[in-house]
């Protein structure tokens, strides 16, 4: 009996432990924002926020710059993440059900493109995206990112799909069942907890990402908070308050989607679980 106490405590402790050492930068991040400058450069270490400071929170979302910035890395990343999963789940059907010429060198090409920086394609995007005139657009950055998670979100579809029974197919299809019908009603909901999963690693991506933004995006006014964050770094003067405000006001809408979508798919393993 008090083996099993203890087992429960210690694993109660390294869960502890690992949840704080993940939320530990992000209170960091508070901390420092709140903290003046003499005590942000003397010897004393601060561990507790200064809530009489709270106004630089305040000031950064009273900067009009700083809600733009969020607005557009929000339609970016919702942008992109709706694309690569609209065109990912029947792209990883495809792959993962039907035979056709060619199917391994797609898959191949799949796995080409995660091996290729973002700096090496910017010349030759930047060339294609002017002729085009997408160039200082949203929806420019969108098709970018696009690209870049499209693939990984395939290839996650597709395993999720590969451990779905083919009986389930083919007894849809005895029943009259096309393709489509098929995978939206019977293969969807089984692998609705990767279609979380791939949703989130399309938003993490398209959220974080840097180097299109500041290179296919000219207008300030269009430029996403990845972008807008670096701006607060002055050549002369740099506000370390400001930029750990905005950089906390950057962080939270990512950990939100990211909690709002572990319930799904929490859930969705457990609905798998109970049907089996």
């Amino acid at each position: 009996m008090r083996g099993t106490r203890f087992g429960v405590t210690a694993r109660l402790i390294a869960v502890l432990i690992v949840l704080g050492l993940a939320i530990f930068p992000v209170y960091w991040m508070f901390v420092t924002a709140l903290t003046p400058d003499g005590a942000l450069f003397g010897h004393s270490l601060n561990l507790l926020p200064d809530l009489s400071r709270f106004a630089v929170f305040a000031d950064a979302l009273g900067d009009g710059r700083v809600a733009k910035w969020l607005l557009n890395s929000l339609i970016i990343a919702a942008g992109t993440t709706a694309l690569s999963i609209v065109l990912g789940i029947p792209l990883g059907y495809a792959m993962s059900r039907f035979s056709f010429r060619g199917k391994a060198t797609v898959g191949l090409t799949l796995l080409f493109t995660q091996m290729l920086p973002e700096a090496l394609l910017v010349v030759p995007l930047f060339a294609m995206f002017r002729r085009f005139d997408l160039l200082n657009s949203l929806h420019g950055l969108i098709l970018a990112d696009t690209a870049f998670t499209l693939p990984v979100v395939a290839l996650i579809l597709k395993g999720a799909i590969d451990g779905v029974p083919r009986d389930l197919d083919e007894a849809a299809r005895v029943d009259g069942g096309r393709p489509l019908t098929v995978l939206a009603r019977i293969i969807m909901p089984l692998i609705a907890p990767s279609v979380a999963a791939a949703a989130v690693i399309a938003f993490f991506s398209a959220w974080n990402e840097y180097v299109f933004a500041v290179t296919f995006v000219f207008d300030k006014s269009l430029q996403p908070a990845s972008v807008g964050v670096a701006s607060f770094i002055g050549e002369q003067d740099t506000s370390i308050q400001s930029i750990m405000a905005v950089a906390l006001l950057f962080t939270l809408p990512a950990v939100a989607f990211y909690l709002f979508a572990q319930r799904y798919v929490v859930s969705g393993m457990t609905a798998g679980a109970v049907k089996g």
